[in-house]
């Protein structure tokens, strides 16, 4: 192990409790969407003994805290942690489970948030060594929301037009039920897919449930569309750049004996390419266009634009690898062979700061991790021993890429 680790897996261990401890709190108070007041404010006066830089925009309760290192100019690294929740009911059992009603953190960005204010108090204390600095993003709303976006939008990152220019690196860490303990992942390229909400109106004429020669039903139309869908993305599209179109909900119609005037559907849309994301916004209309007029009926689309495609760059997924392997063993790391069709709103950042996501496997240590209760789901676990590799992992991409750059 290179001498530079084993101070960050250490004082990982020493606060340990602390990491648990400020992840147990923002997970017994989620909060959803863009603003999220109570979790800012925890993480806030968990750091605020540090010397940091705090900044926050007018458009979310978001924040970036700066941590200047003292040993003369350098680049600028940027790390990432969500801390929103899901509208889902939690079913976990645990003492500090929700006392939200309809509120839980089922994707793990309590531990995400966590592991990054872990990462800020390990490198807080070796300042003085550092050259450069490292900017911690605390972001809200990456559950549909485009909270990273808006981040990007209000300056909080830097850029163009604002008082300090972009990171010159982006990592983030997302915590995997479904993988082994302690496990790294990444990919080159295609991480996680764009995703776009689809919703179908099909209109008709309603009537008596027992005369529909008199009606234009869009119930059967509506059922046709979403085989013919799925022939579309199948026959259409190559299987070597996946699409995925699944229609989640249909909703039509008000008693047992009444043909609706209306049929509605709402769906997601998931395509890891541009191309194929361009293609699909342009065919989907003309499909349901054409189902519906051969039947007399008319249908609508209306696609509302979600996140783009995570791409991760190259050198910094190399990066990453050598950084894990480095610090936690040869086997620490493993190269995703394909893509999962999950969005991710960190897509925003990497499209303009050369970085990563990384996954890291958070499952209890033995268990059947290939069929525990994965991310979304009311029973989600989190093995909490490992929050500290992870907040190590993220200090060790700051301090690896400050000394070396992407070397």
């Amino acid at each position: 192990m290179p001498a530079m680790s084993q101070p960050l897996i250490a004082e990982a261990a020493a606060i340990s409790d602390r990491i648990v401890a400020l992840r147990r709190a923002i997970h017994a108070e989620p909060e959803i969407g863009l603003h999220t007041p109570k979790t800012r404010d925890k993480v806030r006066n968990a750091l605020a003994h540090l010397p940091l830089e705090w900044r926050e925009g007018p458009s979310t309760t978001g924040l970036v805290a700066t941590l200047k290192g003292g040993a003369g100019e350098g680049p600028c690294v940027l790390l990432r942690g969500d801390m929103d929740a899901l509208p889902m009911p939690e079913e976990t059992g645990l003492d500090f489970a929700s006392k939200v009603p309809g509120t839980m953190h089922a994707c793990g960005h309590d531990a995400h948030a966590a592991m990054l204010a872990g990462a800020a108090e390990i490198l807080a204390r070796q300042a003085d060594t550092l050259k450069g600095e490292v900017r911690f993003m605390f972001q809200p709303g990456e559950e549909g929301y485009h909270g990273a976006r808006f981040m990007l939008e209000d300056g909080l990152l830097g850029g163009e037009g604002f008082d300090r220019p972009l990171p010159d690196a982006a990592f983030a860490l997302h915590v995997m039920p479904n993988a082994p303990h302690g496990l790294v992942g990444g990919r080159t390229g295609a991480l996680l897919a764009a995703a776009d909400q689809l919703h179908i109106t099909v209109t008709g004429r309603g009537g008596h449930a027992s005369m529909p020669h008199d009606t234009l039903d869009p119930v059967p139309v509506a059922c046709e569309m979403v085989s013919a869908i799925q022939t579309m993305v199948a026959r259409r599209f190559s299987v070597f750049d996946p699409v995925v179109v699944t229609i989640s909900k249909i909703e039509a119609g008000t008693a047992h004996n009444v043909i609706p005037d209306t049929a509605n559907m709402l769906g997601t849309m998931r395509t890891l390419s541009p191309t194929n994301r361009a293609r699909l916004r342009e065919e989907l209309p003309l499909l349901v266009a054409g189902i519906a007029g051969a039947h007399g009926l008319t249908g609508e689309v209306n696609i509302i634009e979600g996140f783009p495609v995570t791409l991760c760059n190259a050198g910094a997924v190399d990066f990453g690898e050598k950084v894990a392997r480095d610090m936690f063993g040869e086997e620490a790391f493993l190269r995703l062979a394909d893509p999962i069709m999950g969005a991710e709103d960190f897509a925003y950042v990497l499209e303009k700061v050369p970085g990563a996501m990384f996954f890291l496997g958070v499952s209890h240590e033995g268990d059947d991790w290939a069929h525990c209760c994965g991310i979304h789901s009311t029973r989600m676990m989190v093995d909490e021993s490992v929050m500290p590799q992870g907040a190590a992992y993220l200090a060790g991409l700051a301090t690896t890429f400050l000394e070396r750059g992407w070397g």
